[in-house]
């Protein structure tokens, strides 16, 4: 493989650009690639941080450790140096990072800014002694150099990680180079007690450092390898079940990711619950007369005001049957006040339709609407319906075909909203308070026999 081509694929990519480009951002839909992007803007703002808090730990052990006494003091001392300049330049990395601007170029000078202020302060201390230049091979100031390579794992890119340790090691094997090159004492050395008890250099023990930062550098970069491919998976599934929630019911949605198993056909859940049905009169004359997208936008206005009315009392819109509406209370999640949530949304719901009903000119509708309602209590079974892939939760029972009837009884006897006595009781039972018109053995289309039924809205 090509030199290049090697360092390209070493080296973060785009680095004109800001943040990068993702390293899989061609793998994802372009929604995913801008979450990932602000999860790595969250990252970069918390690396300068870190960064500032390290200078900041940096300065305070050197004012509250004790000078050794064999330090010069005529001569300039580095560290303090050292020091102010790398927390100059992270502090105005930070106000960039929160101002979102980040070009690739920065992230690479901030790591060799990192690499040459440490590996610096390391060759500085045999001037600072007075000793050979493998006097500063020794210092214990390395093992910060792992620090800087971890840094950047808080970042879910191995790029950064890998280019950070690449500068590491190829800076400390030019530090070796340079202490052999400038050294005027015993030099290099086979004798591993004089490399420890001199100032000599022992190369086996520097390529031990070198080998050890190439080692850590390679298990941290498949460490973040690893966890950015479950960072894309996440967020690439986060992003799908936040657009998949906008076509399920947020009961429905959370009965799913909150499942303990697999969800298959055929589940099924006995709930006592209550039925809400809505139905538009006059919709069909109306799409008649108008276009698809007016009709499109009718509708849109009136599920708007109605959906939040229903999630208020603990509803969940189980589907939207063209111009009509169900809802249940108490099904997905088990009530004790379904029967008196169900009434109390359809009184709402019935006074919302009304304000509906009269902003209707402004959107262009001339045909006149009307909104009927009724709404039913018993037992129903919450199922899972479907095969294979295609599943869909509802809710079967005698309280739905009861709900669907009235609905549609609502016309014979011109009324806007019924219940059947039975539910209207029930509703009572569970604190529902309305004084309502009576309707004693009622005949309702489909029922076999008479229904006493409670006019909600006449």
């Amino acid at each position: 493989m090509p030199l290049f081509e090697t360092l390209s694929n070493a080296l973060p990519r785009s680095l004109f650009t800001h943040l990068g480009e993702p390293a899989t951002a061609t793998e994802v839909p372009a929604r995913v690639a801008t979450l990932v992007r602000a999860r790595e803007e969250e990252s970069e703002r918390l690396i300068g941080w870190v960064q500032l808090v390290m200078a900041a730990t940096f300065a305070a052990l050197y004012l509250i450790a004790p000078r050794p006494l064999d330090a010069g003091m005529s001569m300039v001392a580095p560290v303090p140096l050292a020091l102010a300049g790398y927390a100059s330049f992270t502090a105005a990395r930070l106000w960039l990072a929160h101002r979102g601007f980040l070009p690739g170029w920065l992230l690479v000078l901030s790591m060799l800014v990192d690499t040459t202020l440490l590996l610096g302060l390391v060759w500085s201390f045999h001037l600072q002694y007075d000793q050979p230049a493998a006097f500063s091979l020794k210092v214990p100031t390395f093992v910060y150099i792992f620090a800087f390579i971890a840094l950047r794992t808080l970042r879910f890119d191995h790029r950064y990680v890998l280019s950070a340790g690449l500068f590491a090691a190829a800076g400390w094997a030019l530090l070796v180079m340079l202490a052999i090159q400038s050294s005027d004492g015993p030099g290099i050395t086979h004798n591993f007690v004089a490399y420890v008890t001199g100032n000599s250099i022992l190369i086996g023990a520097e390529f031990d450092k070198v080998f050890t930062i190439l080692m850590v550098t390679a298990l941290l970069t498949i460490a973040v390898r690893r966890a950015q491919a479950m960072l894309m998976t996440a967020v690439r599934e986060e992003a799908a079940g936040r657009e998949i929630r906008r076509f399920l019911s947020q009961g429905v949605a959370d009965a799913i990711v909150r499942s303990d198993t697999l969800i298959e056909a055929g589940h099924a859940a006995e709930r006592d619950a209550a039925v809400l049905m809505l139905d538009i009169r006059g919709f069909t004359r109306f799409s008649t007369t108008v276009g698809p997208r007016d009709v499109v936008q009718m509708l849109t206005s009136f599920h708007m005001r109605i959906i939040p009315i229903v999630g208020a009392h603990g509803g969940v819109v189980d589907k939207f049957l063209g111009d009509g509406v169900m809802a249940t209370f108490g099904a997905v999640r088990p009530s004790n006040t379904a029967a008196a949530d169900a009434l109390r949304a359809l009184d709402a719901i019935m006074e919302e339709a009304e304000a509906w009903r009269q902003a209707l000119p402004g959107l262009g509708v001339s045909v006149p609407l009307e909104v009927n309602g009724s709404a039913s209590a018993g037992p129903v079974v919450f199922a899972t319906l479907g095969g294979g892939d295609r599943l869909e939760y509802t809710v079967i029972g005698e309280a739905v075909n009861l709900a669907a009837k009235l609905e549609k009884h609502n016309k014979a006897v011109r009324t806007r909203a019924l219940t059947s006595a039975a539910t209207y009781e029930l509703a009572v039972a569970q604190g529902y308070a309305a004084s309502c018109e009576r309707l004693p053995g009622s005949s309702v289309a489909g029922v076999s026999e008479p229904l006493d039924l409670v006019v909600l809205k006449s």
